[in-house]
């Protein structure tokens, strides 16, 4: 995985990553953050720092 890549992961906010999350067009320009190598990095990631919570799921609603 690319270092550039594994930094920006491991600078973004638990909140940021839940946003990405349910926000991303697959197709889109961030979509390499939840294929392969690097969507296993990014999953990993978002468990260390607390995953995708009730609050956080709350607190982003569903409009993006």
């Amino acid at each position: 995985m690319d270092e550039k890549i594994k930094k920006e992961i491991d600078g973004m906010s638990q909140y940021e990553m839940c946003r990405l999350w349910r926000f991303t067009k697959f197709d889109g320009p961030m979509h390499y953050l939840f294929k392969g190598e690097v969507g296993e990095y990014f999953q990993k990631v978002l468990g260390e720092k607390g995953g995708f919570t009730q609050e956080i799921s709350k607190s982003l609603g569903w409009d993006s």
